[in-house]
């Protein structure tokens, strides 16, 4: 019988998405059930048919699991990043990551509504999808910077990245209220706030007199 270690490696890694991807929906499907509180690693590891042992060779924990995280994401998310027109400004370059995420999200829409539904009801589940965003945000952040030719710890790439991931966040909070309207939608609506400046008529002086203050 072969092994994920003995396949060959486009095989190997077929198996390995196969698996995560068995692992993920198990946790989901167990999480809907019984609450995330209450499902166990060793409960997912069996619904999948794989060991403990290989859980961990995936997820560190299962809120991991049910939140679905696959390292492929970024990794493509920042491939992309990297491959955008010389040209193309910092905003739109993450409005079209979004977009192409978006595509995943569409064609099945019913598992992110139900990843998101348990996000709202459990606090632990919560914390980890924000600490998950916030290691991304650091990671596109670097990336964008250095597309931006901007230092690593500038304020701008991280504002950007931070601001769009806020945006697509929104616009799912919203869209159970919004009746017939799309993610997609609410998302291209935020998205053009931000590219008009959110606000402006901010007034530019309260910035001055704040700096002021904290020099004094």
């Amino acid at each position: 019988m072969q092994t994920e270690e003995s396949a060959p490696p486009g095989r190997r890694e077929r198996k390995k998405r196969e698996t995560r991807a068995a692992l993920m929906a198990a946790a989901l499907r167990l999480a809907l059930e019984k609450g995330p509180d209450n499902v166990t690693v060793e409960e997912i590891s069996e619904a999948a048919d794989v060991s403990v042992r290989t859980f961990f060779n995936y997820f560190p924990h299962k809120e991991h699991a049910i939140l679905g995280c696959d390292p492929e994401e970024l990794e493509r998310a920042l491939e992309r990043l990297r491959d955008a027109p010389a040209g193309q400004s910092p905003l739109t370059t993450m409005r079209m990551l979004i977009a192409e995420a978006l595509v995943d999200v569409e064609q099945d829409s019913t598992t992110a509504s139900q990843r998101f539904a348990l996000i709202v009801q459990s606090p632990t589940l919560l914390s980890q999808f924000v600490l998950l965003g916030a290691e991304d945000e650091r990671v596109l952040s670097a990336a964008m910077a250095e597309r931006m030719g901007e230092p690593r710890e500038a304020i701008r790439p991280m504002l950007i990245v931070a601001a769009a991931s806020t945006a697509v966040r929104i616009a799912f909070e919203k869209q159970k209220d919004a009746g017939r309207r799309s993610v997609r939608s609410l998302i291209d609506e935020a998205f053009l706030l931000l590219a008009d400046g959110v606000d402006p008529d901010f007034d530019k002086t309260t910035v001055f007199r704040t700096d002021q203050e904290g020099q004094s």
